[in-house]
Protein backbone atom coordinates (compact mmCIF):
# COMPACT_ATOMS: atom_id res chain seq x y z
CA UNK A 1 0.00 0.00 0.00
CA UNK A 2 1.11 4.09 -0.16
CA UNK A 3 1.45 4.56 3.47
CA UNK A 4 2.11 8.14 4.96
CA UNK A 5 3.86 7.29 8.35
CA UNK A 6 4.25 9.67 10.88
CA UNK A 7 6.41 9.30 14.35
CA UNK A 8 9.68 10.95 15.87
CA UNK A 9 10.87 9.23 18.71
CA UNK A 10 13.02 6.08 18.78
CA UNK A 11 10.03 3.86 19.96
CA UNK A 12 8.64 4.36 16.50
CA UNK A 13 11.62 3.52 14.32
CA UNK A 14 11.04 -0.21 14.17
CA UNK A 15 7.56 0.14 12.51
CA UNK A 16 8.95 2.64 10.33
CA UNK A 17 11.50 -0.13 9.40
CA UNK A 18 9.14 -2.94 9.44
CA UNK A 19 6.56 -1.49 7.34
CA UNK A 20 9.30 -0.58 4.89
CA UNK A 21 10.85 -4.13 5.02
CA UNK A 22 7.07 -5.20 4.06
CA UNK A 23 7.30 -3.73 1.04
CA UNK A 24 4.91 -0.85 1.64
CA UNK A 25 5.77 2.17 -0.60
CA UNK A 26 6.41 4.81 2.41
CA UNK A 27 5.35 8.04 0.08
CA UNK A 28 6.69 10.23 2.82
CA UNK A 29 7.24 10.48 6.50
CA UNK A 30 5.83 13.11 8.99
CA UNK A 31 8.29 14.19 12.00
CA UNK A 32 8.77 16.91 14.47
CA UNK A 33 10.94 19.67 13.17
CA UNK A 34 14.82 19.23 14.14
CA UNK A 35 15.58 20.44 17.65
CA UNK A 36 17.79 22.77 19.32
CA UNK A 37 21.24 20.83 20.23
CA UNK A 38 24.78 20.99 22.02
CA UNK A 39 25.87 23.52 25.00
CA UNK A 40 24.32 26.77 23.11
CA UNK A 41 21.79 25.15 20.93
CA UNK A 42 23.69 26.31 18.08
CA UNK A 43 22.95 22.91 15.86
CA UNK A 44 20.25 21.26 15.46
CA UNK A 45 19.27 17.42 15.87
CA UNK A 46 16.54 15.55 13.67
CA UNK A 47 14.28 13.21 15.12
CA UNK A 48 15.10 9.49 15.19
CA UNK A 49 12.67 9.12 12.61
CA UNK A 50 13.55 11.60 10.76
CA UNK A 51 17.14 10.13 10.56
CA UNK A 52 15.82 6.42 9.61
CA UNK A 53 13.68 7.79 6.87
CA UNK A 54 16.69 9.23 5.22
CA UNK A 55 18.41 6.71 5.86
CA UNK A 56 15.87 4.52 3.96
CA UNK A 57 15.17 7.23 1.72
CA UNK A 58 11.96 8.26 2.58
CA UNK A 59 10.86 12.02 1.79
CA UNK A 60 10.14 14.20 5.00
CA UNK A 61 8.35 16.64 6.12
CA UNK A 62 8.61 18.39 8.74
CA UNK A 63 5.57 21.07 10.02
CA UNK A 64 4.97 22.84 12.66
CA UNK A 65 1.69 22.08 12.37
CA UNK A 66 -0.89 20.44 10.55
CA UNK A 67 -3.62 23.03 11.45
CA UNK A 68 -3.01 25.05 8.19
CA UNK A 69 -5.03 24.89 4.43
CA UNK A 70 -2.17 24.14 2.55
CA UNK A 71 -0.15 21.44 4.84
CA UNK A 72 -3.84 19.49 4.48
CA UNK A 73 -3.36 19.79 1.17
CA UNK A 74 -0.16 18.54 0.46
CA UNK A 75 -0.81 15.67 2.81
CA UNK A 76 -3.84 14.70 0.77
CA UNK A 77 -1.93 15.19 -2.75
CA UNK A 78 0.16 12.69 -1.53
CA UNK A 79 -2.51 10.14 -2.59
CA UNK A 80 -1.87 7.21 0.16
CA UNK A 81 -3.58 4.39 0.77
CA UNK A 82 -3.64 5.05 4.71
CA UNK A 83 -1.53 6.77 7.17
CA UNK A 84 0.41 4.92 10.38
CA UNK A 85 0.89 6.84 13.00
CA UNK A 86 3.31 6.38 16.55
CA UNK A 87 4.08 8.87 18.88
CA UNK A 88 3.98 11.09 16.56
CA UNK A 89 3.69 14.25 18.88
CA UNK A 90 1.19 16.67 17.08
CA UNK A 91 -2.57 16.54 16.58
CA UNK A 92 -4.13 16.06 13.81
CA UNK A 93 -6.98 17.36 12.88
CA UNK A 94 -10.17 16.09 10.55
CA UNK A 95 -8.98 16.54 7.29
CA UNK A 96 -5.63 14.86 7.64
CA UNK A 97 -7.42 11.90 9.71
CA UNK A 98 -9.92 12.08 6.57
CA UNK A 99 -6.45 12.62 4.09
CA UNK A 100 -6.47 8.91 2.73
CA UNK A 101 -8.15 6.24 1.59
CA UNK A 102 -8.82 4.84 4.34
CA UNK A 103 -7.93 6.87 7.35
CA UNK A 104 -5.23 6.73 9.92
CA UNK A 105 -3.89 3.95 11.99
CA UNK A 106 -2.43 4.52 15.07
CA UNK A 107 0.17 2.20 17.25
CA UNK A 108 -0.44 2.59 21.12
CA UNK A 109 1.23 1.41 23.96
CA UNK A 110 -1.64 0.39 26.48
CA UNK A 111 -4.92 -1.84 26.30
CA UNK A 112 -7.12 0.67 25.46
CA UNK A 113 -9.48 2.50 27.21
CA UNK A 114 -7.19 2.24 29.90
CA UNK A 115 -4.34 4.84 30.03
CA UNK A 116 -5.36 7.01 26.89
CA UNK A 117 -2.89 9.99 26.31
CA UNK A 118 0.52 11.17 26.90
CA UNK A 119 2.74 9.01 28.96
CA UNK A 120 0.66 5.29 28.92
CA UNK A 121 4.39 3.58 29.76
CA UNK A 122 5.28 5.12 32.74
CA UNK A 123 1.89 5.60 33.76
CA UNK A 124 0.96 1.32 33.52
CA UNK A 125 4.41 0.72 35.85
CA UNK A 126 3.74 3.57 38.01
CA UNK A 127 0.41 2.01 38.61
CA UNK A 128 1.57 -1.24 39.78
CA UNK A 129 0.24 -2.68 36.35
CA UNK A 130 1.48 -6.30 35.70
CA UNK A 131 0.46 -6.52 32.06
CA UNK A 132 -0.01 -3.96 28.98
CA UNK A 133 -0.01 -4.06 25.31
CA UNK A 134 0.33 -2.27 22.32
CA UNK A 135 -2.81 -1.74 20.41
CA UNK A 136 -3.55 -0.49 16.40
CA UNK A 137 -6.65 1.43 16.65
CA UNK A 138 -8.46 3.94 13.97
CA UNK A 139 -7.95 7.30 14.60
CA UNK A 140 -10.98 9.52 15.42
CA UNK A 141 -10.68 13.41 16.96
CA UNK A 142 -10.78 11.82 20.27
CA UNK A 143 -7.83 11.39 22.74
CA UNK A 144 -7.20 7.94 21.85
CA UNK A 145 -10.78 6.97 21.37
CA UNK A 146 -10.90 5.01 18.32
CA UNK A 147 -12.01 1.77 17.60
CA UNK A 148 -9.51 -0.96 18.22
CA UNK A 149 -8.11 -3.14 15.45
CA UNK A 150 -5.38 -5.57 16.68
CA UNK A 151 -4.36 -6.09 20.27
CA UNK A 152 -0.94 -7.97 21.95
CA UNK A 153 -0.32 -8.29 25.24
CA UNK A 154 2.79 -7.70 27.24
CA UNK A 155 3.65 -8.82 30.62
CA UNK A 156 5.55 -5.92 33.51
CA UNK A 157 7.86 -8.08 35.62
CA UNK A 158 8.05 -6.65 38.60
CA UNK A 159 11.02 -5.39 38.41
CA UNK A 160 11.09 -3.91 34.58
CA UNK A 161 11.65 -0.25 34.18
CA UNK A 162 10.02 2.11 31.29
CA UNK A 163 12.91 1.86 29.44
CA UNK A 164 12.76 -1.72 29.27
CA UNK A 165 9.15 -2.00 28.66
CA UNK A 166 9.53 0.52 26.20
CA UNK A 167 11.68 -1.45 24.07
CA UNK A 168 9.20 -4.49 24.32
CA UNK A 169 6.33 -2.54 23.47
CA UNK A 170 8.69 -1.17 19.96
CA UNK A 171 9.10 -4.39 18.65
CA UNK A 172 5.72 -5.66 19.54
CA UNK A 173 4.10 -2.46 17.85
CA UNK A 174 6.05 -3.24 15.14
CA UNK A 175 5.18 -6.54 14.20
CA UNK A 176 1.51 -5.59 14.89
CA UNK A 177 1.51 -2.69 12.64
CA UNK A 178 2.78 -5.15 9.77
CA UNK A 179 -0.21 -7.79 10.26
CA UNK A 180 -2.55 -5.10 10.86
CA UNK A 181 -1.85 -3.34 7.26
CA UNK A 182 -1.66 -6.96 5.96
CA UNK A 183 -4.83 -7.33 6.94
CA UNK A 184 -6.59 -3.99 5.97
CA UNK A 185 -4.82 -4.17 2.60
CA UNK A 186 -6.90 -7.55 2.11
CA UNK A 187 -9.97 -6.04 3.65
CA UNK A 188 -10.36 -8.31 6.21
CA UNK A 189 -8.98 -6.16 9.44
CA UNK A 190 -12.38 -5.94 11.96
CA UNK A 191 -12.54 -2.78 14.10
CA UNK A 192 -14.27 -2.90 17.44
CA UNK A 193 -15.36 -0.11 19.58
CA UNK A 194 -13.44 0.77 22.57
CA UNK A 195 -15.83 -0.30 25.86
CA UNK A 196 -17.39 2.91 27.89
CA UNK A 197 -16.13 1.34 31.30
CA UNK A 198 -11.98 1.28 32.25
CA UNK A 199 -11.16 4.49 30.68
CA UNK A 200 -7.86 6.02 32.61
CA UNK A 201 -5.67 8.96 31.61
CA UNK A 202 -1.85 8.87 31.35
CA UNK A 203 -1.50 12.57 32.02
CA UNK A 204 2.37 13.34 30.91
CA UNK A 205 5.04 13.18 33.71
CA UNK A 206 5.32 16.71 35.55
CA UNK A 207 9.07 17.78 37.32
CA UNK A 208 7.27 18.07 40.73
CA UNK A 209 5.86 14.70 40.80
CA UNK A 210 9.64 13.01 40.35
CA UNK A 211 11.13 13.81 43.61
CA UNK A 212 10.53 9.93 45.71
CA UNK A 213 8.80 10.71 48.63
CA UNK A 214 10.12 8.08 51.42
CA UNK A 215 7.05 8.25 53.51
CA UNK A 216 4.78 6.33 51.38
CA UNK A 217 4.21 2.56 50.87
CA UNK A 218 7.14 0.95 49.58
CA UNK A 219 5.44 -0.63 46.76
CA UNK A 220 4.42 2.50 45.47
CA UNK A 221 8.06 3.72 45.59
CA UNK A 222 9.18 0.96 44.18
CA UNK A 223 7.00 1.28 41.10
CA UNK A 224 7.53 5.34 41.17
CA UNK A 225 11.20 4.66 40.44
CA UNK A 226 10.89 2.27 38.32
CA UNK A 227 7.91 4.07 35.97
CA UNK A 228 10.22 6.57 35.43
CA UNK A 229 13.38 5.25 34.85
CA UNK A 230 15.30 6.01 32.51
CA UNK A 231 13.74 9.44 31.72
CA UNK A 232 12.92 11.61 33.49
CA UNK A 233 14.79 9.39 36.53
CA UNK A 234 12.93 9.40 40.09
CA UNK A 235 15.00 11.34 42.46
CA UNK A 236 16.07 11.76 45.87
CA UNK A 237 19.00 13.78 47.62
CA UNK A 238 22.00 12.01 49.42
CA UNK A 239 24.88 13.85 50.96
CA UNK A 240 28.53 13.22 50.20
CA UNK A 241 31.08 15.32 52.02
CA UNK A 242 29.12 17.20 53.96
CA UNK A 243 26.87 18.62 50.81
CA UNK A 244 23.56 17.53 49.22
CA UNK A 245 23.52 16.46 45.83
CA UNK A 246 20.71 15.60 43.55
CA UNK A 247 20.59 11.35 42.84
CA UNK A 248 18.61 9.74 40.11
CA UNK A 249 17.47 6.41 41.17
CA UNK A 250 17.95 4.26 37.90
CA UNK A 251 16.54 0.89 39.39
CA UNK A 252 15.23 -0.95 42.42
CA UNK A 253 13.37 -4.03 44.12
CA UNK A 254 10.96 -4.48 47.17
CA UNK A 255 13.33 -5.61 49.85
CA UNK A 256 12.12 -6.67 53.41
CA UNK A 257 12.60 -4.05 56.41
CA UNK A 258 11.55 -1.34 58.31
CA UNK A 259 12.78 1.63 60.27
CA UNK A 260 12.19 5.68 59.73
CA UNK A 261 11.49 6.22 56.50
CA UNK A 262 14.20 7.47 54.11
CA UNK A 263 17.14 6.07 56.65
CA UNK A 264 19.36 3.00 55.59
CA UNK A 265 18.46 -0.76 56.80
CA UNK A 266 21.74 -1.97 57.77
CA UNK A 267 22.42 -4.97 56.35
CA UNK A 268 22.38 -4.63 52.43
CA UNK A 269 23.67 -2.00 50.14
CA UNK A 270 21.31 1.10 50.02
CA UNK A 271 18.31 -0.61 51.12
CA UNK A 272 15.64 2.30 52.42
CA UNK A 273 12.98 2.30 55.06
CA UNK A 274 9.88 3.52 53.62
CA UNK A 275 6.72 4.67 55.33
CA UNK A 276 5.44 0.83 55.00
CA UNK A 277 8.03 -1.61 53.95
CA UNK A 278 11.73 -0.90 51.84
CA UNK A 279 13.38 -0.47 48.94
CA UNK A 280 16.57 -1.78 47.50
CA UNK A 281 18.15 0.98 45.30
CA UNK A 282 20.23 -1.20 42.56
CA UNK A 283 21.26 1.58 40.24
CA UNK A 284 21.87 5.28 40.68
CA UNK A 285 23.15 8.09 38.64
CA UNK A 286 24.84 11.49 40.32
CA UNK A 287 24.10 14.40 38.51
CA UNK A 288 26.78 14.85 35.80
CA UNK A 289 27.97 10.91 36.51
CA UNK A 290 27.55 7.56 34.65
CA UNK A 291 24.54 4.90 35.68
CA UNK A 292 26.34 2.94 38.85
CA UNK A 293 25.35 -0.21 40.12
CA UNK A 294 24.35 -0.18 44.01
CA UNK A 295 28.22 -1.70 45.11
CA UNK A 296 30.31 0.88 42.63
CA UNK A 297 28.28 3.69 43.50
CA UNK A 298 28.86 2.86 47.18
CA UNK A 299 32.62 2.96 46.59
CA UNK A 300 33.09 6.12 45.15
CA UNK A 301 30.39 7.68 47.92
CA UNK A 302 29.90 6.16 51.06
CA UNK A 303 26.69 6.71 52.73
CA UNK A 304 26.11 6.22 56.60
CA UNK A 305 23.15 7.62 58.86
CA UNK A 306 21.36 10.86 57.61
CA UNK A 307 22.96 11.03 54.86
CA UNK A 308 19.75 10.35 52.57
CA UNK A 309 16.32 12.39 52.24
Amino acid sequence: MRIIFMGTPDFSVPTLRALHAAGHDIVACYTQPPRPAGRRGLSLRKSPVHEAAEALGIEVRTPKTLKAADEQAAFSALGADVAVVVAYGLLLPKPILEGTRLGCFNGHASLLPRWRGAAPIQRAIMAGDTETGMMIMKMDEGLDTGPVAMTEKVAIGPDMTAGELHDALSRTGASLMVRAMAALEQGVLELVPQPDDGVTYAAKIAKDETRVDWAGDGADIHNHIRGLSPFPGAWCEMRFGGKWERVKLLASTQAPGSGKPGAPIVGAPITVACGTGAVRLTRLQKAGGRPLDAEAFLRGNPLSEGDLR
